[in-house]
C-alpha cells in the first residue's frame, strides 16, 4: 500500500515530464527551441519533437506565403507630380533563426513594420527616378522588378524572402486631383465653347447663302415678271394698235367707256371738272346715244 501511494506521485511527475519534453511542429509552421533565450534548436520539418522540460521552451513562426499591406505613400517623380500610391506584398520567413535575431520578440508584427520601412525607402527611391507618366504606363511592371529587387535583398537581411510587391493604385492626391479636375472640366468647357462658336459661324454662312439665294431668285424672279408685263403690254398696245388702225373712232368710244368705268366706280362717286371737258365728249355726243 505505502508502495503504491509512492508510485503514483512519480507516474505523475513522469508523466508531467514527458509531456513538458514534447511538442508539435505543425506542417504551416517552423519552431525555435529556446533555451534561456538563446536558440538551441531549428524545427522545421512537421511531426514530434523533443525539448529539455522546463528549461527550453518553443516558439513558433508561419511557413506559409503572408501578406502585408504598406499605408498610402506620397512619392514625387522627377516631373515633380505628385503621386499617392498604395501597395501590398507576399512575403514568407525564410531564415527563422536570423529572423529571430533581427525582430526579438515583436515576432510577425514586428517584421512587418521593418519590411514596411523597406518597401517604402525603395517604392521612394524607384519611383523617384522616373517621371509619372512611366509610373501610370505599361512601364510599370519593369519598376515593380526593380522595387522587389531591391526588397529582396534587404529583406534577407531579417531573415524574410520576399516573393512579390504590387501596386494597388496611384493617384494623384486630392488637392491635385480636385485642380487636375477643374482643368479638365475648363478645357472641355472650352473645346464646347469652340465647338458652339464654330456652329455660329457655320450656321451664319448657311444663312447668309440662303439669304442671298432668295434675294437672287426673287430678283430673277422679278425680272422675268417684267419682262413678261412688259411683252404683255406690248402684245396689248399692238393689238390696241391694229384695232386703233382698223376702226380709230370705235376704238376712241373703247378707251372712253374704260375711262368712265374706271373713274365712276362705286355708288358715291364725285368728279370736279368742267362740263367742256373733253372726258364727256362721248356722253355728249350722238355717238354715245346710238
Amino acid at each position: 500500500m505505502r508502495r503504491i501511494s509512492y508510485l503514483i506521485p512519480a507516474l505523475v511527475v513522469i508523466l508531467v515530464l514527458a509531456l513538458s519534453s514534447v511538442f508539435i511542429v505543425d506542417e504551416r509552421n517552423k519552431a525555435l527551441v529556446l533555451q534561456f533565450g538563446r536558440v538551441v534548436a531549428i524545427n522545421e520539418e512537421p511531426g514530434l519533437s523533443f525539448k529539455v522540460p522546463f528549461i527550453q521552451n518553443v516558439v513558433y513562426y508561419e511557413d506559409r506565403i503572408l501578406s502585408s499591406v504598406i499605408d498610402p505613400l506620397e512619392v514625387t517623380p522627377l516631373d515633380d507630380r505628385r503621386l499617392v500610391v498604395d501597395a501590398f506584398t507576399r512575403y514568407r520567413i525564410s531564415d527563422v533563426n536570423q529572423f529571430r535575431e533581427a525582430v526579438g520578440t515583436g515576432g510577425e508584427l514586428a517584421a512587418e513594420g521593418r519590411l514596411d520601412g523597406i518597401l517604402r525607402n525603395e517604392l521612394r527611391e524607384v519611383l523617384g527616378s522616373v517621371s509619372s507618366n512611366d509610373i501610370l504606363s505599361s512601364d510599370r511592371a519593369l519598376l515593380m522588378e526593380r522595387i522587389l529587387s531591391g526588397a529582396i535583398v534587404k529583406g534577407r537581411a531579417i531573415g524574410i524572402e520576399v516573393i512579390d510587391v504590387r501596386l494597388k493604385r496611384t493617384d494623384l492626391p486630392r488637392a491635385n486631383l480636385d485642380a487636375t479636375f477643374a482643368r479638365m472640366r475648363a478645357e472641355r468647357e472650352r473645346e464646347a465653347a469652340d465647338e458652339i462658336a464654330r456652329g455660329n459661324e457655320a450656321a451664319q454662312r448657311v444663312r447668309a447663302l440662303a439669304d442671298r439665294t432668295e434675294v437672287e431668285i426673287v430678283s430673277d424672279a422679278r425680272r422675268d415678271g417684267e419682262i413678261i408685263r412688259g411683252e404683255a403690254d406690248a402684245e396689248r398696245n399692238a393689238i390696241f394698235a391694229n384695232a386703233f388702225g382698223e376702226d380709230p373712232e370705235f376704238f376712241e368710244f373703247y378707251r372712253s367707256l374704260t375711262a368712265y368705268k374706271n373713274a365712276l366706280q362705286g355708288k358715291n362717286s364725285t368728279m370736279v371738272i368742267s362740263p367742256d371737258s373733253e372726258f364727256f365728249d362721248y356722253l355728249k355726243s350722238d355717238i354715245g346715244l346710238q
